[in-house]
């Protein structure tokens, strides 16, 4: 049996989440109601000034993690497929169709005639082949942790001719076609797939992508410059053609206070995190604030199962209603953003809401005191002499991370637990999380799918809990993946979520929501489905 790509995306997305999706993501520019962005017909040209939260760590898509570097290294490549922002469909890209068989052990693409890579070679199935090759065997699960998730049970992709291209599992893995429409496994050079992986994260990258890299400089800037000739873009991209916009600058501007200060004054023309704060100062400039809320895997802490306190079930399921997550989101973000209720974000195809992911603070002393975890005489609870203490490792890749910690730390104190925060740069992050050296880790991820719960928790997935098995979880896990029902598949998802959850395995605070100021003289600043930026239809009025 073959589905042809018409009805392959529904493996992917059923109606209802269709409809939760595309609702979310068309809530952008929600902060536009008294400030109007350029109108009548796009203008050519012109140099986008964008202020990056903080440095891009890595320009190969297949590695960047942080979203302020995916907003760099997302223009450079195109992939497969794209998933259209407004219902969640997949529609081609660089596959003018695709084929799949019943069990989602294959899919074969067709891919466009004519594409190129900036460095001039030809786009062939051959170049398909040598990109998912080389994030399995090269990069690997250490260095691109989502993508190698993405081709779980990869067993190769067969050149069927110069633009069929056959990729084989050897299990299912119903959600790849969703998958293909990510930066992660967006296609790059035949001449950098064979580079190794630091080579990669420096730059001078050739993509398919609208721009080019004209500079990289890692951990302080970019400069993209439009891709002259470029004409396959994406059936979601709102025009065809050229991009409009002729070079991005993109700059590295920690402070949010300056970044809304250059906004104002017209140094930049865009900026990220542009906090509550800054609305009032952005909107009398005359720019406004778009917004638009991440899918996948909410702000939230990953407990290291193997070693402190956390190793207690009793702690991290004390934890959960601990946390006041409503007061989080009024004190430090505003109303662009939600309280997590899921282990998945709302904006996610296959969310449920959890009925135990509530602020009950009498819940938790209770769960506590039956464990035996008795107030010390700071407060601070004991048991067998150790202190009901832990330190949770973060970085600053979104703007309010500190803010809400800082608000979580008093929450918790309020039950009887020391949370001490561990603040660190990006890549120490990251690489501290790969090492497990930490005991609980904060962050989140993003993906329009939940089988992003099996990348996260499961056993073949970066499982930073360092967990052993848990049959349940494992089974649903490996049965969302293989069902291509979609009805099926969501209420697999729906479980895991509540078994993710059960298990202590993520304890969620709040939703991310991109917020990015925008000045009056920018039109057409997008987000794609995964809640990224997209500068194709992007361009400069008076």
């Amino acid at each position: 049996m073959s589905i042809s790509s018409s009805s392959a995306s529904r493996f992917v997305v059923t109606a209802a989440a269709t409809a939760v999706l595309g609702a979310a993501l068309t809530a952008c520019g929600t902060g536009a109601a008294a400030n109007s962005e350029p109108t009548g017909d796009p203008q050519p040209g012109g140099t986008l000034r964008y202020g990056l939260s903080v440095p891009p760590t890595c320009a190969d898509p297949a590695q960047a993690a942080s979203n302020q570097t995916i907003y760099v290294a997302r223009q450079v490549v195109d992939s497969l497929t794209d998933q259209d922002p407004a219902t969640g469909e997949i529609v081609p890209w660089l596959a003018e169709s695709w084929e799949s068989n019943a069990d989602g052990t294959q899919f074969t693409f067709r891919l466009k005639e004519g594409v190129t890579f900036s460095d001039g070679t030809p786009l062939t199935a051959d170049s398909v082949k040598k990109n998912f090759d080389a994030i399995v065997n090269t990069l690997g699960g250490v260095k691109a942790p989502q993508a190698v998730g993405y081709l779980a049970g990869y067993a190769g992709t067969t050149v069927v001719d110069d633009r069929t291209a056959q990729v084989n599992f050897s299990v299912p893995n119903a959600p790849f076609l969703q998958a293909t429409a990510s930066h992660q496994l967006g296609l790059l050079s035949d001449a950098d797939t064979a580079k190794s992986a630091e080579e990669r994260c420096a730059g001078d990258l050739s993509g398919t992508g609208p721009f080019v890299y004209e500079d990289y400089q890692q951990d302080k800037s970019a400069t993209l410059v439009k891709r002259t000739g470029y004409s396959w873009g994406s059936e979601a991209f709102g025009h065809d053609g050229e991009a409009y916009l002729d070079r991005i600058e993109f700059t590295i501007v920690p402070e949010s206070g300056v970044r809304t200060g250059s906004l104002d004054s017209g140094q930049l023309d865009a900026i990220s995190d542009a906090l509550p704060q800054d609305a009032a100062q952005i909107e009398s400039a005359g720019g406004r604030i778009l917004t638009t809320p991440n899918p996948g895997i909410p702000f939230g802490f990953q407990p290291n199962l193997s070693r402190g306190v956390l190793t207690d079930p009793a702690v991290r399921s004390a934890i959960v209603p601990a946390i006041n997550r409503q007061e989080l989101v009024d004190t430090v973000l505003g109303p662009d953003f939600r309280p997590a209720t899921s282990t998945l974000a709302s904006a996610t195809p296959g969310y449920v809401e959890l009925a135990d992911v509530t602020y009950d603070p009498a819940k938790a002393e209770k769960i506590l005191d039956e464990a035996g975890w008795v107030p010390g005489p700071d407060g601070i609870r004991v048991k067998d002499g150790q202190r009901l203490s832990f330190p949770v490792l973060f970085s600053s890749v979104f703007a309010g991370n500190q803010a809400i910690l800082e608000l979580v730390q008093q929450q918790l104190r309020a039950v009887g637990i020391d949370l001490q925060l561990d603040l660190v740069s990006t890549p120490e992050n990251t690489a501290r999380q790969n090492a497990g050296d930490f005991e609980a880790s904060y962050y989140n991820s993003t993906r329009a799918d939940g089988d992003i719960l099996r990348t996260a928790f499961g056993l073949d997935g970066r499982n930073l809990n360092q967990r052993n098995p848990i049959p349940d979880l494992d089974d649903v896990l490996a049965q969302q993946l293989s069902t291509t029902d979609p009805a099926a598949r969501a209420e697999l998802i729906g479980r895991a979520q509540q078994l993710v959850l059960d298990n202590g395995l993520w304890i969620p605070t709040v939703e991310l929501s991109q917020a990015i100021g925008a000045g009056p003289n920018v039109a057409d600043l997008k987000f794609e489905a995964s809640a990224r930026l997209q500068f194709f239809d992007t361009w400069l009025g008076e």
